[in-house]
């Protein structure tokens, strides 16, 4: 159960990571960006298909943002080390949609398991099988 929910927990860090990248690249939604993505994690109801591909993308998001942080922390001067978290974050944005999920709906669905223990529960029940 701890290892799972550190699993969550590097998805989120590094999907928070994939959302400001995204939003840096939009200067419209960066100012309402973490405003919306709370709002549609309130307002949708996600499928067990959607949960299920987001338990699959947050494992492959952690194993990504381990190796990276191994190279991040080899590399040397700030060029360097934003040059890793610019792969890193095409790795991770790649990882949820190659899922079958918009980041968005990844960013959402993460604000929303943090928001609702039962879904936290159904998420990890689903990673674990």
């Amino acid at each position: 159960m701890q290892r799972f929910t550190a699993l969550i927990t590097a998805a989120l860090l590094s999907a928070g990571l994939m959302s400001a990248t995204a939003h840096a690249q939009e200067a419209n939604a960066q100012a309402s960006g973490n405003a919306d993505v709370e709002a549609a994690a309130q307002a949708q109801n996600f499928s067990d298909a959607q949960l299920e591909k987001f338990a699959d993308a947050s494992k492959e998001i952690a194993a990504i943002s381990q190796d990276y942080t191994q190279q991040l922390q080899e590399a040397e001067g700030q060029q360097a080390q934003q040059d890793v978290r610019t792969e890193a974050n095409q790795k991770m944005v790649e990882a949820v949609q190659q899922s079958g999920l918009e980041v968005e709906t990844f960013n959402a669905i993460g604000q929303a398991i943090q928001q609702n223990p039962d879904m936290m529960k159904r998420v990890q029940e689903m990673a674990q099988s």
